[in-house]
């Protein structure tokens, strides 16, 4: 009994790993798709944005994960 336990507790513990993997990769996707999409724009469109280049990174982040 002890066995079938452990094991349960195993193969949640490692497809709950997994998750959180393909999470964290999806999270990274956004990001880069997002801060390369921000950077193709010019001056002028982020300026009509309200936007300034060096605040990319934070808004891509924040797209991202919600920081």
């Amino acid at each position: 009994m002890a066995l079938v336990s452990d094991i349960r507790t195993t193969e949640s513990g490692f497809s709950n790993l997994l998750a959180s993997i393909r999470e964290a990769l999806a999270r990274r996707k956004v990001y880069r798709q997002t801060l390369a999409e921000l950077r193709s724009l010019s001056n002028r469109e982020l300026n009509d944005l309200g936007m300034h280049r060096s605040m990319l990174t934070r808004i891509a982040l924040e797209a991202a994960y919600g920081k």
